[in-house]
């Protein structure tokens, strides 16, 4: 029986990285079951598939799937299993692949569409929002205590921005932006995002308050502003082509206040607005639906996998105005919950970066809680989200005062959506969590949440661990103790996602943070996608802490739509307690330039140090370069050892090999009210190997190191603490 492949040629499995992978594989223990199985397309791109899942001999299920998808809509008894796929107009099966399910897998269960449908078109309006809610003067105390702020913090922006918000109308985008990406025209793509953003909030802050109240002034403002928003053409400059952020807003908000202003809406007004969600609607999903659905064989999508949400959301919220909803429905549904995130595996974490991560939890809680209402499955309890949240607590602490990797680190994270996150799972970590961010929630997410709040519902709080890996996005976190706020933290990136979309050439880097204070840290600003800056400085290796060569030159960085072939990977991962450990290759992040790269690095709890081994190999000789960047000035000495106070925090670099000498480097564009320094170690001779070991003192202690060279490697000796280094 073959569960990994086999020497013929497996038509399930492409070659081409972006292309979708088969799974499960691997004979992996599932975390979610059922769990749905994918797989590349068969050639002849055939009309349907024949699955077949099976338990040692005994076929337990066979089924079709007009897509190169399934989703079982029962769970499987626990056991090992193995499951294959065909074009059901021909013979040839790909080959047998392995998984088990057993008592860790969660159980979560989307039933067919036709009962989804039955189920949906049976609920009342508003089919968003809880059940059985009462209007808001009918309140008991428990409510009051538990969300009456919210609705007052609403209710005076609601108020505040009836008078000062101006309208938002066609004529303000004179330009035709389609895909050029110029200055001028990055800048209108920007400035329609976010009219339509503070619309959209206002149209839906509006709506969600007379639901809650019946009270006529918001619902004079949520006609106003839902007039505003239908008056704008579906062609014009918010059409699909030119902005597909402005288009799906649009569609999605007028639905969700037809739904939340109910039998407030007089009947004309309603079907002008319906008309517009029919007509936006049916362009997301005419482009998401051409060539059979490109995003179920390219899933790295980003805009693409958010609409496929905001579609299916829209069907749910207005199934039954107009046939076309259904067609919808079917389309983006179940394919939506099925692949929620193809930007890491099923241990959780989001590829593009800590930023990106923050921006989709604000999407997804638009679009999981309403569709949760609306069909009965609650987004939230996916077992992925567990994962997702768990990334956010190690990588954005309590305390974070930038974020991390990927387009928009410089930025400062908004933690109520991290909070909202938090609330919303019933672990005692995430609880933890949610107690430790100070900032509250926005009204809007929150007052459309799950009464009581899920993480209400603990009792007990337990910090998350002091380190964690991710291996399918290659990050890794060590705190010296996530319980103080003035903890050390050390992150390492080496990811398989390369370069790919926000993704910057930064493989086998890291980020030394103290109390959430950037001590070592990535640089540059994040102007704008695609923008000169972000090419030539922002994306590249040298404006993160990593290994370049010959004057800065890094890891391949091929454009926006990088083949996800230059990348790293994590192969090692440890903690004892006393010493964390990680290592990464990223020799393929250089392309043919580097046959080894590879850096391992240890953070000594007891010193509160770090340790970084880098050994590099080329076909041809090289200066190597060992890059680091702060947000305060260098201080060096005639030996090379640099010190650097940032806030108050400080760190001293030192060198334990030899052979390197410190320079200064210019940077890129700088976030504004920041200041940035740049340094990097050049190897004094070039040469086709070189080593950088190198000490970073947390405190700047003046820790003593002791070096020893044994018959099987070298020892270090930091403190206490002995690390086997190789040689």
């Amino acid at each position: 029986m073959l569960f990994c492949g086999s020497a013929h040629a497996d038509w399930a499995s492409s070659t081409d990285p972006l292309v979708v992978a088969p799974n499960p594989s691997n004979l992996q223990l599932q975390i979610q079951n059922p769990p749905t199985f994918r797989w590349a397309r068969h050639s002849t791109n055939p009309a349907s598939y024949i699955i077949e899942i099976r338990s040692g001999t005994t076929v337990v299920k066979t089924a079709s799937a007009t897509r190169n998808w399934y989703l079982p809509s029962v769970a499987l008894p626990n056991g090992t299993y193995t499951w294959r796929v065909r074009p059901a107009n021909g013979t040839i099966w790909s080959d047998d692949r392995g998984f088990i399910i057993s008592d860790a897998s969660k159980q979560f269960v989307v039933p067919e569409d036709s009962d989804l449908v039955k189920r949906i078109t049976g609920r009342e309006r508003p089919r968003s929002l809880q059940e059985r809610m009462p209007l808001y003067k009918n309140w008991d105390a428990a409510l009051k205590a538990e969300r009456g702020q919210y609705v007052v913090w609403l209710s005076n922006e609601v108020i505040r921005l009836a008078a000062d918000l101006p309208q938002a109308k066609d004529s303000d985008w004179p330009l035709v932006t389609g895909t050029l990406q110029t200055a001028a025209n990055v800048a209108q793509t920007s400035a329609i995002r976010s009219a339509i953003q503070k619309l959209s909030r206002q149209l839906e802050a509006s709506s969600l308050l007379y639901a809650m109240t019946n009270e006529q002034r918001y619902l004079t403002e949520a006609i106003r502003r839902g007039d505003e928003m239908a008056a704008m053409s579906p062609t014009g400059p918010t059409s699909y082509v030119n902005q597909d952020q402005a288009t799906r807003q649009i569609a999605l908000m007028l639905a969700k206040s037809v739904d939340m202003l109910s039998t407030g809406l007089d009947a004309p007004r309603r079907a002008r607005w319906l008309e517009i969600v029919r007509v936006r609607g049916q362009e997301i999903y005419t482009q998401l639906s051409k060539s059979k659905a490109d995003m179920d064989q390219y899933p790295l999508d980003s805009h693409g996998g958010t609409n496929v949400g905001v579609l299916a959301l829209t069907s749910a919220l207005v199934m039954g105005e107009f046939p076309e909803a259904e067609t919808w429905f079917h389309f983006a549904y179940r394919h939506y919950v099925s692949s929620l995130s193809p930007w890491s595996g099923p241990e959780g974490g989001y590829a593009n970066g800590t930023a990106y991560g923050e921006y989709s939890i604000d999407i997804f809680l638009q679009i999981w809680q309403p569709l949760a209402r609306a069909t009965g499955v609650k987004m939230l309890e996916l077992p992925w989200v567990n994962g997702f949240l768990n990334s956010f607590m190690q990588f954005m602490p309590p305390g974070s005062k930038n974020h991390l990797f990927g387009d928009s680190h410089e930025s400062k994270p908004e933690m109520k959506f991290m909070k909202a996150l938090a609330l919303r799972v019933p672990t005692p970590q995430a609880k933890w969590y949610a107690q430790n961010l100070t900032s509250g929630e926005d009204p809007v997410s929150y007052l459309q949440g799950e009464y009581p709040m899920p993480v209400n519902k603990v009792t007990t709080t337990v910090a998350p661990p002091n380190s964690a890996v991710f291996p399918t996005i290659g990050w890794a976190a060590f705190h010296s103790n996530m319980s103080d706020s003035n903890r050390t933290s050390v992150y390492f990136k080496s990811s398989p996602y390369g370069s790919f979309n926000h993704s910057h050439g930064d493989q086998n880097s890291f980020v030394l943070k103290k109390g959430g204070v950037a001590l070592l840290t990535e640089s540059g600003w994040y102007d704008w996608y695609d923008s000169p800056n972000w090419n030539n400085w922002y994306r590249q290796t040298k404006a993160h802490n990593a290994i370049t060569y010959d004057g800065g030159v890094g890891q391949l960085i091929t454009g926006y739509r990088e083949t996800k072939a230059n990348n790293g990977k994590v192969v090692s991962f440890s903690d004892t307690g006393a010493i964390g450990y990680v290592a990464g290759l990223a020799e393929a992040a250089y392309g043919k330039a580097l046959t080894k790269a590879e850096r391992r690095l240890w953070y000594v709890r007891g010193s509160d140090a770090v340790i970084i081994l880098d050994q590099l190999a080329s076909p041809v000789p090289r200066k190597f370069e060992w890059n680091f960047h702060t947000l305060s000035p260098i201080v060096a000495d005639a030996n090379g050892n640099v010190t650097v106070t940032t806030q108050g925090k400080s760190v001293c670099i030192r060198p334990i090999s030899t052979g390197q000498s410190f320079e200064k480097r210019a940077g890129g564009l700088v976030l504004a009210g920041n200041v940035e320094d740049h340094g990097t170690y050049v190897r004094t001779t070039s040469a086709t190997t070189a080593e950088f070991l190198m000490l970073l003192d947390v405190g700047c202690k003046n820790l003593t190191v002791q070096m020893s060279t044994t018959a099987t490697g070298r020892t270090l000796k930091i403190g206490t603490q002995t690390i086997a280094l190789p040689r």
